[in-house]
């Protein structure tokens, strides 16, 4: 029989691949717990109409759906935004606001695998609920960097790309453009920077009708290159006559001015990079939007979010609003490599033990039960060995120290301790041996 392969686009983890994972998710988490975030979980397999909910039927062809036992339509889960929304709606009146959750778990979608994307992967979801504020933003953006910079990464390595939604709505209804049709422009939008302007002109030809569109998308190519709060203002003050536009366009405005502000007396001015040409394709999200991209351009995005503040009532729940992100472990996993950032991960046992014959092996055995209860890491050899060979095996697991339990040391009721760094060995005393080793290692 052949042997089976694992499933295209899954990943399995020998000892030291998994290691990096958990240096991945350690960091995070560690992020995490700075800023306050508490960390949750859900089912990896849910209702499917709890997606169809959220994004439509469509979304059934990048799922891992299936009927169940029971005659239930579920799915493996694809991300965490609608199970923490559900979760939060259920007991949002309850709930302490603002609700600052964390998520570190895997997550499948049944698409074609590439470069930076799989079908199962692990993400960090952070989301803050019940802020209607740019205050959320801000909270988010810092907590987004500090999960990319605690890593040793910095602003010469990535950036975040910061939109609006809002103001793209705001400007197509401006021009008599149904707010239905400004959702479906949103999308050639958002893939403008890969169409070429003939794609994209037939796209919004077919959203339209009749009539020309060259001009809407030069108004569009216009809006995609801003890059700053000025450039920003200036592109609506020249289109809002001497009024200077709405009241609404005005609070917008301010609300950008108040995101920004925040960001800069965090020190996150040098992250952050006002570019219109952001608008997450997935219509839910109602506001602010922004995505982490690795300075050089070598690889996809490294996170993507922003606000959703329907979310939660279209999913039964109350009127809550939120913004939330999520940043996969693939294409960070790829960055740190290139960076030189993703360190070895050796698992070395504190202490090494060499027994000499099965009168000594129950003596150390004992020791070493009792030295591991203590937390020290030991290995030792689990058959009989000739003294060389247990040195040979010491040596080779980067042990600190050895300790030798041989007939001679036990006679004297004493074991032998070599440290492997400096190769000095004395001889402790049994009674003294757990004093010993803690003054070792807290020397």
């Amino acid at each position: 029989m052949a042997q089976l392969k694992t499933l295209p686009g899954f990943r399995v983890f020998y000892p030291d691949d998994f290691s990096k994972l958990q240096f991945i998710i350690r960091k995070w988490r560690q992020s995490a717990v700075v800023y306050g975030f508490q960390e949750y979980d859900a089912p990896v397999l849910e209702p499917l109409d709890l997606y169809k909910a959220k994004s439509g039927s469509e979304i059934e062809g990048q799922l891992f759906n299936f009927t169940d036992k029971g005659g239930r339509e579920v799915t493996l889960r694809p991300e965490m935004t609608p199970s923490v929304t559900r979760m939060v709606g259920e007991r949002a009146n309850s709930l302490k606001k603002p609700i600052k959750w964390v998520n570190i778990g895997e997550n499948f979608r049944y698409e074609r695998q590439q470069k930076g994307r799989l079908r199962s992967f692990y993400q960090l979801n952070a989301d803050i609920y019940g802020e209607a504020g740019a205050e959320a933003e801000v909270e988010l953006i810092a907590f987004l960097v500090e999960s990319l910079c605690c890593f040793g990464l910095s602003e010469e390595d990535f950036y975040i790309r910061l939109s609006d939604r809002d103001l793209w709505v705001y400007y197509l209804t401006s021009k008599d453009i149904s707010l239905e049709a400004a959702q479906d422009i949103l999308s050639v939008v958002d893939k403008m920077e890969r169409d070429s302007e003939e794609e994209s002109l037939k796209k919004l030809q077919k959203i339209l009708g009749e009539g020309s569109v060259e001009t809407l998308y030069s108004e569009l190519k216009k809006m995609t290159q801003i890059r700053s709060l000025e450039e920003l203002e200036a592109f609506f003050a020249d289109r809002s006559g001497n009024g200077g536009g709405s009241t609404a366009l005005k609070e917008r405005l301010a609300d950008w001015q108040k995101l920004l502000g925040g960001l800069d007396a965090m020190g996150l001015s040098s992250f952050v990079q006002v570019d219109l040409g952001v608008v997450r394709g997935l219509a839910y999200y109602t506001g602010f939007v922004f995505e982490a991209f690795d300075r050089k351009g070598k690889f996809r995005a490294l996170a993507g979010g922003g606000r959703y503040n329907h979310l939660v009532k279209k999913l039964g729940g109350p009127d809550l609003p939120a913004v939330g992100f999520g940043m996969g472990d693939v294409v960070l996993h790829e960055l740190l490599v290139d960076r030189g950032l993703m360190p070895e991960m050796v698992s070395s046992p504190d202490i090494y033990v060499i027994v000499g014959g099965e009168e000594e092996r129950k003596s150390a055995l004992k020791d070493i039960f009792n030295l591991r209860q203590a937390g020290y890491r030991i290995e030792y050899s689990l058959k009989e060995m000739a003294f060389a060979k247990q040195f040979k095996q010491a040596a080779q697991s980067g042990a600190k120290i050895t300790l030798i339990y041989g007939a001679e040391e036990l006679e004297k009721g004493v074991v032998k301790m070599r440290d492997m760094a400096g190769r000095e060995e004395v001889e402790l005393p049994l009674s003294r041996l757990f004093e010993s080793i803690r003054d070792f290692f807290s020397g």
